[in-house]
């Protein structure tokens, strides 16, 4: 029996003996997410008998600074086989961690990016070091016999995040022509994660019903995230069948269930004319803040996410000055999870949240210093999935033990999406007291 277990900031501590948490082996294999592609996971095992598995889940509007994936480019799986980075994992990384132990996350993931010598894990691959780090962290919880999230978290860890729901997919998500790429429900106002979830499960089947009677049975096939690709041309129908689609299930689109934005705007940006392509009409950056301030008066928008080009450090600053005291301003490709580049947010005022991905970032010890930065600056943190996800339920887990609020993690569907979601229930039924945080939703204007 494990005793002595005390909380010193994210990392959990024992009086037991050392040698139960030093590893004692670390496999890499191949796995497949929810694209069909081959992906990265890791078995890491300790000498006290720990377990811990995780998978690399793979993006697919993919910032420029995020780490890389290792692929084979070969001819098996289209060029997209992992046997490299796998082949890395079992030959190069599990001899150099082996014996370590698994709790000093840390130095462990420090000694991952000191082999890969590179700035963006390209030698190891991004794939390689983020399964291994994940798995060393769930091993250690593993041997101290406590879920993941109490390990990160401390047995204080209690608060729910709110979920961001895309449940209308665009852009590089679905075959549709809206620019824009999610389109999300936000049910912020409810006492418990269980309830809101339920009301965003209702909505997403009330919108199913509306897009089948409106659209036909073509409407209703879901993108990557498990939201609807229906044939839309512009970014107001689609908000305003989410509004339909949430007083039709017998709630209120602001104070109950706000909306939120994903534009991935990078994707829509043309860089030698430095305008946008949206709605078949060119923007300048100015009038891209323009459109965006014409929708949160229009509607019950709360969160607008990659508004503006990833590069696009001082037009952060410009947008969040206009709009940043009613939404969330959140950085994707601007900050990809990175430490550096959410400093030189912060310091300039480009924003007001950041998205956090952990494989962006390739280490769990390099997220939990860019969540401990955002927290630090009165920055909202969001957990997110990818849209190449995997069944590892893992961020449901970071996002309680670090305490985030929020989690976007997709519609309540497609099993790579709802595990997450499954294993936010489980969290919530094991606590004592659960807390959700709901979080400030700004009223639109009648709509």
């Amino acid at each position: 029996m494990l005793w002595g277990v005390y909380a010193v900031g994210y990392t959990l501590y024992t009086t037991i003996y050392d040698d139960v948490f030093k590893i004692r082996g670390v496999y890499g294999f191949m796995v497949l997410d929810s694209r069909g592609n081959p992906t990265v996971g890791v078995r890491v095992t300790t000498q006290g008998l720990g377990v811990g598995i995780a998978y690399a889940p793979s993006g697919a509007s993919t910032g420029k600074h995020e780490a890389v994936e290792l692929r084979d480019r070969g001819e098996e799986f289209g060029g997209k086989g992992v046997s490299k980075a796998i082949e890395n994992v079992n030959k190069v990384i599990g001899p150099a961690i082996k014996d370590m132990d698994s709790r000093r996350q840390w130095e462990i993931d420090h000694k991952m990016i000191e082999i890969d010598g590179t700035p963006n894990k390209s030698r190891l691959g991004g794939n390689a070091i983020v399964a291994t780090s994940l798995a060393v962290a769930k091993a250690a919880a593993s041997t101290l016999e406590i879920p993941l999230y109490m390990y990160l978290g401390g047995y204080t860890a209690n608060t729910l995040p709110v979920p961001m729901l895309n449940i209308i997919n665009g852009g590089v998500h679905a075959g549709n022509k809206l620019d824009f790429q999610e389109f999300m429900i936000v049910p912020a106002g409810f006492n418990s994660f269980s309830e809101a979830l339920r009301a965003s499960v209702e909505i997403y089947h009330v919108l199913r019903n509306i897009l089948k009677n409106r659209y036909g049975l073509s409407a209703i096939n879901v993108g990557d995230e498990g939201g609807y690709a229906p044939p839309l041309e512009n970014i107001s129908e689609a908000l305003d069948l989410l509004v339909e689609a949430i007083r039709e299930a017998g709630y209120d689109p602001g104070s109950e269930v706000a909306l939120a934005l994903d534009v991935a705007s990078s994707q829509l940006y043309i860089e030698e004319r430095n305008v946008y392509r949206v709605e078949e009409k060119e923007l300048s950056r100015d009038e891209m803040i323009e459109l965006y301030r014409e929708l949160i008066d229009a509607y019950p928008i709360v969160s607008i996410e990659d508004p503006l080009y990833e590069e696009d450090f001082e037009g952060f600053v410009e947008l969040t000055k206009n709009i940043g005291n009613k939404v969330l301003v959140v950085g994707d490709d601007l900050f990809t999870t990175n430490p550096e580049r959410l400093s030189k947010g912060i310091s300039i005022g480009a924003g007001n949240a950041v998205l956090v991905k952990v494989n962006q970032i390739g280490t769990l010890s390099e997220t939990i210093e860019v969540v401990k930065l955002a927290f630090r600056n009165n920055y909202k943190a969001i957990i997110s999935h990818r849209s190449g996800d995997t069944e590892d339920p893992c961020i449901a887990d970071l996002a309680v033990g670090l305490g985030t609020g929020l989690i976007k993690t997709g519609a309540p569907a497609r099993s790579e999406r709802t595990v997450k979601y499954n294993r936010l229930l489980e969290i919530e039924r094991s606590l004592e007291k659960p807390y959700y945080p709901g979080f400030t939703v700004f009223p639109a204007k009648p709509h």
